[in-house]
C-alpha cells in the first residue's frame, strides 16, 4: 500500500477532532485567546448547545489587519519565540493557549468570523472562514475601543460524522456552563458573562486579584455555604506554592464534581487530586460522601508538561510525590487548625428536616411576634398560601468558632484511661491549667457559656446534650463526640509509639506483576512504619514476613495487592493506612461513652472543653456531624418570634 500525503483540508480536520471534541472545547480554546489577550471582560453566547452559533467578545489587545490571516494558519501563534540561540522552549509555557491550533482547527469544521479592532488603532477588520475557506480581510463595525468578536457557526457542519455523536442540546449547554465556571475560578480578576439561548446564565464581575477576591469568586459559582465553610489553603514546598480553599468535613458532597484544581492558571483534570483529597479527607468522611475544594497549584513551568493532550487538559509534574505530599499536608493543617468547627449547612439540614410543611393548624398564621391564641385568624381555618419560612439567619457564621478562645485545661479530658476503660469524670491534677474564665461554675454556671461550645444545660434521652451558648444553643451527640476524642487519642499514641507487630509463622509470597511489586519494595520503609514488613522475592513476588498487630488475623496477599493497586493509582499506600485507621475506629466506637449512659453536669461540660480542645471533633469518624448549633435568631423564626 503505498504512502500519501493527505491534503491540507484533511489534515485541518483531523487536527480539529483532536482540539475541538465538542461545543465546549472551542469556547474553551477561544476564552484562552482572550484571557492570553489581556481581557478583563469576556463574553459569551451560545445558542442551540454551542452547535447553532457560539459568539466570544473580548476587550484584550485585539489583532490588526495584517495578523489576521496569520492567526487562522496552523501552528500560527504569538505566544512563543524563539530564544537567544533560535531556539523554541516548549517546556517555559507561560500562557494558555501556545499551539496556534484553535482558529485553524474551527475554520475548518465551522462557519467562523472574526472581527477585531487592535489596541491604539482606529479601524476595526475581519476575516471569514468558512470549512476551512479563507475570506479577505475586509473593513468591520466594533462596538469596542479594543479586542475581538469570534463568531462560530454551524460548528461541524463540515464534518457530518462528528455531528452525530453530539449529545443533547442541553447536555451540552451544561458542559458549556461548567467550562465558564473552571475558567472563571480559574481568574478571579477576569470578568464574565454567559448567555444560553438568550437566557442569562452567569453574571460574574471582576474581582481584586488574592485570596479575598478568589473566594468571592468562588462563593459566586459554588455558593455563599462555600464561602461559609471553606479553610484558607496556602503552603509552599521546594517551590510548590498550594492555594485556594477546601471545605470542612462536615459540608461535603455525595460525588467528587466539585474538586477544581488548576495548575499555573490552567484548569486540569488529574487523578492526582482525588487521589490527595481522600487521603486528607480519610479520617472525616465516610467512604461514599467527598470533599469540595478549589486548589490552585503554582510552580516552575519546567516542572510540569502542558503538552500532553491536545486539549491541554490533562498536565505531568516532573515530581508528582511532592506535589500530591503538599497538597495532603496543607490539608490536614488547615483541617487540624479548623479544630472543632462543623459546617453551618449542619444547623440547616437539622431545621429543615424538622421543619413541617405546613401548619399542623391551617388556619395559623404566626405573626412578627408571638401573640398567642389572638394570632388565630377569626373566620374560620384556611389553607396556608405561604411556603415553609426561610431561615437566612441560618447561613452566618458563629463569631464564636471562628476565634481564639481560653481553655480550661490542655490535658487530658473525658476517656483518658484509654479506649477500653469506662469513662468517667477526667482527673485533671496532672494537667496544666490555662487561664479560667471568670466566676466558671461546677455544675456549668454562666462563665461557661462564654465557651464555642457553651455550658451544658441537660441531658435528653441520655443521649444528647443540650448546651446553653451566649447568643443560641448547641446539642451534642455524646457518643460521637467521644468516639472521635478517643479515636484522636488513639491516632496520637500509634504516630508516637508506632504500629505494633505481629510476626508470621510461615512468611507469605505474595506474587505479582513485575511493575507492581518494584513500587511496593520501593515502599518498604514506609510500610514498615505502618507495621507491614514485605521485602523482594525475586521479579514479580514479595515476601511478607510481619503485619500489623491491629489488624488481627488478615489476608496479607489481599492486603499488598490493594496497596499495589493504591500506589498505582494515587502514588501512596492508602489501603493499609484506612486498614488500620478504621481498627482504631471500631476500637474508639466501642471504647467511647455510649447513648443511654447518664452524665452528670459535670461530666457533659468536660466533655465539651476537651471537644473545645481536640481537631476535627467536628464530625465523628464516620463523616457525621458531633453537634449542631442553633443561633437564638433561628430559634426564635422557628416560633414566629422574628
Amino acid at each position: 500500500m503505498p504512502i500519501r500525503r493527505l491534503p491540507p483540508e484533511t489534515v485541518n480536520r483531523i487536527a480539529a477532532g483532536e482540539v475541538v471534541e465538542r461545543p465546549a472545547s472551542a469556547i474553551k480554546e477561544l476564552v484562552d485567546n482572550a484571557i492570553d489577550a489581556g481581557a478583563t471582560r469576556i463574553e459569551v453566547e451560545a445558542h442551540g448547545g454551542g452547535l447553532t452559533r457560539i459568539l466570544v467578545a473580548d476587550d484584550g489587545c485585539g489583532l490588526s489587519a495584517e495578523e489576521l490571516p496569520i492567526a487562522i494558519e496552523r501552528h500560527a501563534t504569538s505566544k512563543l519565540a524563539p530564544d537567544a540561540d533560535g531556539l523554541w522552549d516548549l517546556l517555559r509555557i507561560h500562557t494558555m493557549g501556545f499551539r496556534g491550533e484553535a482558529l485553524p482547527s474551527i475554520g475548518s469544521v465551522a462557519r467562523l468570523s472574526i472581527a477585531s479592532r487592535a489596541k491604539g488603532a482606529s479601524d476595526a477588520f475581519s476575516i471569514l472562514v468558512e470549512g476551512g475557506q479563507v475570506g479577505d480581510v475586509a473593513p468591520a463595525a466594533f462596538p469596542g475601543p479594543h479586542g475581538a468578536r469570534i463568531e462560530v457557526r454551524d460548528l461541524f457542519y463540515a464534518t457530518p460524522a462528528r455531528l452525530k455523536f453530539m449529545k443533547s442540546e442541553r447536555a451540552e449547554a451544561l458542559a458549556i456552563t461548567e467550562e465558564i465556571k473552571r475558567q472563571a475560578m480559574a481568574h478571579e480578576s477576569v470578568g464574565f458573562s454567559l448567555d444560553i439561548d438568550g437566557r442569562r446564565v452567569l453574571r460574574l464581575p471582576p474581582e481584586h486579584p488574592g485570596p479575598r477576591g478568589r473566594l468571592a469568586r468562588l462563593a459566586a459559582v459554588l455558593g455563599r455555604e462555600f464561602q461559609d465553610n471553606a479553610l484558607e489553603i496556602d503552603q509552599t514546598r521546594d517551590g510548590v506554592r498550594l492555594s485556594g480553599f477546601a471545605g470542612l468535613p462536615t459540608y461535603n458532597r455525595g460525588n467528587a464534581a466539585h474538586q477544581y484544581l488548576f495548575v499555573n492558571g490552567r484548569p486540569v483534570r488529574d487523578r492526582l487530586l482525588q487521589g490527595a483529597l481522600r487521603a486528607a479527607y480519610a479520617d472525616f468522611l465516610a467512604r461514599d460522601r467527598h470533599p469540595t475544594a478549589a486548589l490552585y497549584v503554582t510552580l516552575e513551568p519546567t516542572e510540569v508538561d502542558v503538552n500532553v493532550h491536545p486539549a491541554k487538559a490533562e498536565v505531568r509534574f516532573r515530581d508528582p510525590a511532592l506535589v500530591r505530599g503538599l497538597i495532603v499536608g496543607a490539608l490536614r493543617h488547615a483541617l487540624a487548625g479548623a479544630g472543632h468547627r462543623a459546617s453551618t449547612t449542619v444547623a440547616a439540614q437539622a431545621l429543615d428536616s424538622i421543619r413541617a410543611q405546613q401548619s399542623p393548624f391551617p388556619g395559623y398564621q404566626p405573626g412578627p411576634s408571638a401573640a398567642g391564641f389572638s394570632a388565630w385568624r377569626e373566620g374560620g381555618w384556611t389553607p396556608p398560601t405561604q411556603r415553609p419560612m426561610d431561615l437566612p439567619g441560618l447561613n452566618e457564621v458563629s463569631a464564636r468558632v471562628e476565634g481564639d478562645f481560653p481553655l480550661p485545661l490542655a490535658g487530658r479530658g473525658p476517656g483518658g484511661g484509654g479506649a477500653g476503660s469506662e469513662w468517667a469524670a477526667p482527673d485533671w491534677t496532672d494537667a496544666e491549667p490555662t487561664p479560667p474564665l471568670p466566676t466558671l461554675s461546677p455544675q456549668g454556671g454562666e462563665g461557661y457559656v462564654d465557651y464555642p461550645l457553651g455550658a451544658a444545660r441537660a441531658q435528653v434521652h441520655e443521649t444528647y446534650i443540650v448546651a446553653q451558648t451566649r447568643d443560641g444553643m448547641v446539642i451534642v451527640d455524646q457518643h460521637a463526640a467521644h468516639e472521635r476524642l478517643v479515636y484522636e487519642r488513639m491516632k496520637g499514641e500509634m504516630a508516637a509509639g508506632g504500629v505494633a507487630r505481629q510476626t508470621l509463622l510461615l512468611p507469605e509470597v505474595v506474587d505479582l506483576d513485575p511493575a507492581e511489586a518494584e513500587r511496593v519494595v520501593a515502599r518498604a520503609d514506609e510500610l514498615a512504619s505502618l507495621g507491614l514488613v514485605v521485602e523482594s522475592f525475586g521479579p514479580g513476588a514479595v515476601l511478607v514476613r510481619e503485619t500489623p498487630a491491629l489488624l488481627g488475623k488478615t489476608d496479607a496477599a489481599a492486603l499488598v495487592r490493594d496497596i499495589a493497586d493504591d500506589l498505582a493509582e494515587n502514588g501512596a499506600a492508602l489501603a493499609l493506612k484506612e486498614r488500620l485507621e478504621e481498627v482504631c475506629s471500631t476500637m474508639a466506637c466501642h471504647g467511647s461513652v455510649r447513648a443511654g449512659r447518664r452524665l452528670n453536669a459535670a461530666e457533659m461540660n468536660a466533655l465539651l472543653r476537651e471537644m473545645e480542645a481536640t481537631p476535627h471533633s467536628g464530625q465523628c469518624n464516620h463523616g457525621r456531624p458531633t453537634y449542631v448549633e442553633l443561633k437564638l435568631a433561628d430559634i426564635e423564626k422557628l416560633f414566629g418570634r422574628r
